[in-house]
């Protein structure tokens, strides 16, 4: 089975606040990552906590990214779910050189398949029996 898509999982630190904290930057960020990444924006939800932090999260046609901001702590994470032809690694990036990360953490999952390591064996089961 091929996958179904891939999906991003990113620690990023040594973000200036100002831009954590700042929900209409949090928003052009995402916008411009989705365009990058090849993806169809359907909604986006920008939220901005008291007294500071900021949460998004962008539906798109081919899955979703959600970003939550500690700018007290110059981090964010963020999480990219693409399917199809997207390409979140793209809009990572952008992300990242958006709200000025210096460090990134990265995991990438391979979704919808399973790994060959984890295939489920046919072999047959022998009966030994001791005379």
């Amino acid at each position: 089975m091929e996958k179904m898509g891939t999906h991003l999982v990113v620690d990023a630190w040594q973000a200036p606040a100002e831009l954590l904290n700042n929900p209409e930057k949090i928003r052009e960020a995402l916008i411009e990552a989705i365009a990058a990444g090849k993806a169809t924006l359907i909604d986006l939800c920008v939220h901005q906590f008291s007294p500071q932090g900021v949460t998004a999260t962008a539906t798109l046609a081919e899955s979703h990214i959600a970003i939550h901001t500690w700018p007290e702590h110059g981090y964010f994470a963020a999480d990219l779910f693409f399917c199809g032809a997207g390409k979140p690694e793209v809009a990572m990036k952008v992300l990242q050189t958006a709200l000025q990360a210096q460090k990134v953490e990265m995991r990438q999952l391979e979704r919808g398949f399973i790994p060959s390591k984890l295939e489920p064996k046919l072999e047959p089961k022998i009966k030994s029996s001791v005379h």
